[in-house]
C-alpha cells in the first residue's frame, strides 16, 4: 500500500537552486579572445556565479565564425536547453532571418533573452595616416575598411552607406574578430573601420585616443556620444525617408549592446533566475568595480527590452526589410 502510494505520488520538480547546485554553466562567445565582446563576457562569468542560485561554476568560451553566426546557430540547434548554456552575438546577427540570409538558421525570437549589459554608440573611424579627414572624403575615393563575416554589422553599415551615401568603400572580411581588424588597420592594411563601439576604443585601444591615432568619421547612434559632439550621426545624413527607414535597422539595434541568451525552451524558472542574476551582477558592486577598472561601459538593458526591439525590426513592413534586405545581403 506505502509503495503503491509511493509510486503514484508525483516527483517533486527540482528547484533552480537544487539544479544550479554543482553544475558548470557555460558562457558561449561569438568572437576571439581579445575582443570587446569577450572582455565583457569574461567579466560576466567572474562574478554570475554568485548570483544564480545553487551558485554553479560559470566558464567563458570562445566560439567565433562568421562574425558570430556559427554560434547563434549553435545556440539554435545544438546547445544544451537546460539552463547551462548562454552565449553573447553581435547585435547584427540577430538580423540575419529578417534578412533572408541563407546561413543563418535561427529564430532570435524565441532565445532566451537575459538582456544586454549595454547599449551603444557605434561609430566609423579611419587611421590618421589614411588621409581621410572626415566622412565626405569617403566619397571622393575607394578606401578599404575591415569586417569579419557576412551578417556583420560592419558589413551592412559599409553597403548602406556605399548604396544610400555614396561612399567607395570597399569591404575587406574575413578577420575572425575586431582585434584583428584593429591590428591591420595599425599595419596599414586597411584604412578604418565602422561598427566598432565607443566603448570599445575606450576600453580595449585607449593608446588610439591618447595618441590621437584615429579620425572618428561618424556615429551609428539614437543619440550622439557626449565625447563626440562634432561626429555626424548617420540619422542626419538621410537624403529621404526611405533612407531613414533602412538607417533605423541600424540605430535599433545599438539598443541591444551587448546581448547575452540562452537557446530555446530553457525551463521558465530556471530563465527566470539567469535573467535576475544577470541584473543583480550588472548592478554588483565589485562587478562595477571591475568594470570601471576595464573602461567597460555598464548600463543594463533588460531581457524584455531586447524582446521587445526584436518584435519591432520584425513587424516593420515587408517591403522596406525587402529593400534593407536587398542593400545588407
Amino acid at each position: 500500500m506505502l509503495l503503491a502510494s509511493a509510486l503514484s505520488s508525483p516527483v517533486a520538480a527540482q528547484t533552480p537552486a537544487e539544479f544550479y547546485k554543482g553544475k558548470q554553466v557555460s558562457i558561449y562567445i561569438g568572437f576571439t579572445a581579445g575582443g570587446t565582446y569577450d572582455l565583457y563576457a569574461r567579466m560576466l562569468a567572474r562574478h554570475l556565479g554568485k548570483h544564480v542560485p545553487g551558485n554553479p561554476s560559470v566558464v567563458p568560451r570562445n566560439m567565433e565564425g562568421a562574425g558570430s553566426l556559427r554560434l547563434a546557430n549553435y545556440m539554435y540547434q545544438i546547445a544544451p536547453r537546460d539552463g547551462t548554456a548562454i552565449a553573447t552575438i553581435g547585435r547584427s546577427t540577430v538580423a540575419g532571418p529578417l534578412f533572408g540570409h541563407p546561413s543563418a538558421q535561427f529564430d532570435p525570437r524565441r532565445f532566451s533573452w537575459l538582456g544586454s549589459t549595454n547599449n551603444e554608440v557605434s561609430i566609423c573611424a579611419a587611421w590618421h595616416t589614411s588621409g581621410i579627414k572626415g566622412f565626405d572624403d569617403l566619397k571622393a575615393k575607394e578606401y578599404a575598411f575591415g569586417a569579419t563575416g557576412p551578417t556583420e554589422e560592419a558589413v551592412q553599415i559599409y553597403k548602406t552607406m556605399n548604396a544610400l551615401l555614396g561612399t567607395k568603400v570597399r569591404i575587406v572580411s574575413g578577420y575572425p574578430g575586431g582585434n584583428q581588424i584593429s591590428l591591420a588597420i595599425e599595419r596599414g592594411e586597411i584604412h578604418g573601420r565602422c561598427a566598432i563601439s565607443w566603448s570599445s576604443i575606450k576600453a580595449s585601444l585607449p593608446h588610439w585616443i591618447e595618441g590621437k591615432k584615429f579620425v572618428p568619421l561618424l556615429q551609428v547612434a539614437a543619440a550622439e556620444h557626449a565625447d563626440l559632439p562634432d561626429v555626424p550621426l548617420l540619422m542626419d545624413l538621410a537624403p529621404n525617408d526611405e533612407a531613414r527607414h533602412i538607417f533605423r535597422f541600424l540605430i535599433a539595434r545599438q539598443v541591444m549592446g551587448r546581448p547575452f541568451f540562452g537557446p530555446p525552451d530553457v525551463p521558465e524558472d530556471r530563465a527566470a533566475a539567469l535573467r535576475k542574476a544577470f541584473l543583480d551582477t550588472l548592478n554588483d558592486p565589485e562587478f562595477l568595480a571591475e568594470a570601471d577598472k576595464q573602461r567597460l561601459e555598464i548600463n543594463p538593458v533588460p531581457a524584455g527590452r531586447v524582446e521587445d526591439l526584436l518584435r519591432e525590426l520584425y513587424a516593420v513592413p515587408a517591403e522596406i526589410t525587402k529593400k534593407a534586405a536587398a542593400l545588407f545581403n
